[in-house]
């Protein structure tokens, strides 16, 4: 599992002109099963997204795809970690530790 986190390196008005792009990416995304959930950080300095996923340099191209590192208006900071305790809602993304 992976945490995406953005951090915006653009005004929010080049940030707000990239959403409806960025909007149509995050739900070719969902649609895929890729991502789990996603917003806003607070304050509004950029965002998070939680994804799923084997192979990190798939995530990689992936964030290289998203609409707001294409207009260089975000940086993507990635976490890879393992998912071995969840809520039973995301039972189906738990992992186990490594032997």
């Amino acid at each position: 599992m992976f945490i995406l986190e953005l951090t915006y390196i653009a005004s929010l008005e080049r940030v707000d002109a990239a959403i409806p792009e960025h909007n149509a990416w995050l739900d070719a995304h969902y649609a895929s099963g890729v991502f789990l959930a996603s917003g806003r950080k607070v304050p509004r300095d950029g965002g998070v997204i939680i994804a799923v996923g084997e192979d990190r340099a798939k995530i990689e191209e992936i964030v290289q795809g998203d609409p707001f590192s294409v207009a260089g208006v975000a940086e993507y900071a990635i976490t890879e970690f393992l998912a071995t305790k969840t809520a039973p809602a995301l039972e189906q993304y738990r992992q186990e530790l490594p032997a």
